[in-house]
């Protein structure tokens, strides 16, 4: 307990039989409330075996009831937007969990408000919406960072610190903060909050756009910014060089995959490519491990999803050194009869590391690795294994593969020399668009 208590929400341990409905109520409970996390519930050997009275029963789930906001709260917040020049809105992963995509949507069209999105909040603001932004978080001043260094108001909503540094967002501490969430936000100098909405946010939201008495124009960044992420996803079409693009590889994901179809990408360059550029329309489509950024994490994040959402497709696009940290559990997956697909991005580094260190230093080190022979290792598991030869075999392999209804993994060779040319561009951009 002592060991689990600095890093769980709850850690507890059950002295008795008799304590176990409460206790395992209150795990759950805790675990799921917001913010939802990991707890830790101890049951010793003598409590398993023990005899159970014949009256102990699960307790009872207690379901919340969606919280109001306060409407002093709510009037200040439409108190700055009514004097407020260019506002715009950042959807965070809180604004997923709470189930309030419809309501942005309809707060968006109602006041007339450019939408980005965090990297864990892709889907719940569709990509192809006219106010839609894209993702902000990128390790450079991105296109979408524009929509932001124009405007004096932004919204947060569900947005929470440890999805990326707010410094990237407001880096003179001058915009007006509206922060719309089930809990205040955290102290940080680049995120002074001026109002905190604190309740349901999708009843927030409607109580706000329902007090704003006036409509936004939008001007024409948020149209560049979507053009230049279309143009970048055009390229990638079109792009033959082997081993392939990253944007290649991004663009043929997103035409093998449906709208409701999840793909989740690991840590690593993979991830800035695909939160970057993956075109995203419904909440939980596109996972992403932020934050502290555990890699490893698709391959069970994809067998998790699978066996929530066993009629949805489900892809988790990853490094090789990722997978290699997690790959065993190819096996749990095959043995469950739990189908997905893994597209490994192979090339034989810790290309996000090799990224950053030729950034800052100019050079890098000890990043390069040995792989195994990704078919071999796949069917060693019991799972079908591809290996891509040239840029056209990665579409109709994706495709086959998410029809075949089986674990499979697919090893694509990738150049990551696109990576500093990015950097490099986006370096060179200036504004206002």
């Amino acid at each position: 307990m002592s060991l689990f208590r600095p890093i769980t929400k709850w850690s507890e341990l059950a002295p008795s039989a008799r304590a176990l409905p409460e206790l395992i109520r209150k795990a759950f409970k805790t675990a799921q409330t917001e913010r939802p996390g990991a707890v830790y519930l101890a049951i010793p050997e003598d409590v398993e075996s023990a005899p159970v009275p014949g009256g102990l029963r699960p307790l009872p789930v207690n379901v919340v009831r969606p919280q109001d906001p306060s409407p002093a709260q709510i009037a200040r917040a439409a108190d700055i937007l009514a004097t407020a020049r260019r506002p715009i809105v950042l959807a965070g992963h809180g604004a997923t969990r709470a189930g309030a995509a419809q309501a942005l949507v309809r707060f968006s069209e109602r006041l007339g408000l450019p939408v980005a999105t965090t990297f864990n909040g892709k889907g719940v603001f569709p990509d192809d919406h006219r106010h839609a932004l894209g993702a902000v978080g990128f390790m450079r001043h991105d296109y979408v960072n524009f929509g932001f260094d124009e405007a004096d108001v932004l919204i947060s909503v569900g947005y929470e610190l440890q999805e990326f540094d707010p410094v990237k967002i407001n880096p003179e501490r001058d915009k007006k903060i509206i922060h719309i969430h089930r809990f205040p936000a955290e102290v940080d100098d680049h995120y002074p909050v001026a109002v905190g909405v604190h309740g349901d946010i999708s009843r927030s939201l409607h109580v706000l756009a329902d007090a704003v008495h006036r409509r936004f124009e939008i001007n024409g960044t948020g149209e560049k910014v979507r053009r230049l992420l279309r143009e970048e996803l055009e390229q990638g079409r079109s792009e033959g060089g082997f081993p392939l693009s990253p944007r290649r590889v991004v663009a043929d994901i997103r035409e093998a995959m449906g709208r409701e179809d999840i793909v989740l990408a690991d840590t690593g360059a993979v991830k800035m490519w695909m939160a970057r550029m993956y075109p995203t329309y419904e909440p939980n489509t596109m996972l992403v491990s932020n934050g502290l950024s555990s890699m490893g994490f698709a391959v069970p994040g994809a067998l998790a999803a699978k066996l929530a959402y066993p009629r949805r497709r489900v892809l988790a696009a990853t490094g090789d050194g990722a997978f290699l940290m997690n790959s065993q559990e190819l096996e749990t997956a095959v043995r469950e009869r739990v189908p997905f697909v893994v597209l490994v991005w192979v090339d034989d580094a810790y290309g996000l590391i090799e990224w950053k260190m030729d950034l800052e230093l100019g050079r890098d080190s000890n990043v390069s690795f040995g792989n195994p022979d990704f078919v071999k290792y796949a069917e060693s598991f019991g799972a079908r294994g591809y290996r891509i030869e040239s840029a056209d075999e990665l579409l109709p392999t994706l495709r086959k593969a998410l029809a075949d209804d089986v674990v499979s993994v697919i090893a694509v060779p990738v150049d990551y020399s696109a990576n500093l040319e990015l950097t490099d561009k986006l370096g060179e951009l200036t504004g206002p668009f």
